[in-house]
């Protein structure tokens, strides 16, 4: 036993000052690469879950104003409202629901041909100021027709 000891330890007596501090840069490098690779992935998912939710928002605002009555539409062009601010004028309860803390919507609608006032599009932006700053995240279209 104590043979087999002195031949895996060889003639050193212990480990010197530069292998230790050869060690730990190494780890050290290994760990900054790692904890790198860890903050990627983070905002990526950050930013995935924001997208996300942006676009069933933005879904739901367009679907809504697909289904209203043309009548309700106003009809001087081009038309806007912005949520949480300004409500709608023909529902002026129209509020965000608390899940899109953050979130602010820009919706607008147009006359598709001048000369038939049966076509609106209707755009709907979603903007996410805390990391995209003004920008929109997503815009859809999409188109209201009197029936």
């Amino acid at each position: 036993m104590r043979r087999i000891r002195r031949l895996l330890r060889g003639n050193s007596r212990g480990v010197t000052l530069i292998e230790a501090l050869v060690a730990m840069a190494i780890v050290g490098i290994i760990a900054v690469a790692f904890l790198g690779g860890l903050a990627t992935a983070s905002r990526s998912a950050a930013r995935a879950d924001i997208r996300t939710n942006a676009e069933s928002l933005a879904r739901s605002e367009l679907e809504y104003v697909k289904e209203l009555h043309y009548e309700l539409l106003p009809t001087d062009f081009p038309w806007a409202y912005y949520l949480p601010d300004n409500a709608p004028e023909w529902d002026q309860g129209r509020a965000l629901p608390d899940v899109y803390e953050g979130y602010s919507v820009r919706v607008t609608g147009d006359l598709v041909y001048w000369d038939d006032f049966d076509i609106q599009e209707i755009t709907v932006e979603v903007l996410y100021y805390s990391m995209y700053g003004d920008d929109p995240v997503i815009s859809l279209s999409g188109y209201k027709v009197n029936r």
